[in-house]
């Protein structure tokens, strides 16, 4: 029986610029920076050459971890969130618009534009998509629904 979500991840070309990206623009707060052995690593990942380095992030409710692949590296894939198998992480946002616009300020790629959820569990809030460096999607949704 699962009990939990532990974390979510996304792999990241370079794991300096994104854990940048994850601090200092999102506001994550970083634990940790992890070689893992190469052993441990192919072990793990069942990836022949596998070489991985982690960032460790820590967020109000979760764990957060980017994973660069330092042997056995792979290739750039189209995470657009219509392709089979991508995938996404939601977070919740206080104060939403400010927020938005720090990440406009600071030149943050947005997907899409910010709209209002029309129905639902989260009808009335706010949502927009935006891209890590990767192109990661990261999807915002205001801790608040409209008044």
């Amino acid at each position: 029986m699962i009990v939990s979500l532990h974390h979510a991840s996304f792999t990241v070309e370079n794991l300096e610029r994104s854990a940048a990206f994850y601090t200092d623009i999102m506001g994550f707060t970083l634990e940790g920076i992890q070689e893992r052995d190469p052993d441990y690593s192919e072990g793990v990942t069942g990836i022949s050459g596998a070489w991985i380095k982690v960032a460790y992030f820590t967020l109000p409710n979760a764990s957060f971890e980017l994973v660069e692949y330092l042997g056995a590296k792979g290739r750039k894939i189209d995470t657009s969130t219509n392709n089979v198998g991508s995938a996404h992480v939601c977070l919740i946002v206080d104060d939403f618009d400010a927020f938005v616009a720090g990440l406009a300020e600071r030149g943050v790629v947005f997907a899409g534009k910010t709209c209002t959820i029309p129905a639902g569990s989260n009808k009335g809030k706010k949502i927009v998509y935006v891209e890590d460096p990767d192109g990661n999607t990261l999807e915002l949704v205001s801790s608040k629904a409209l008044a």
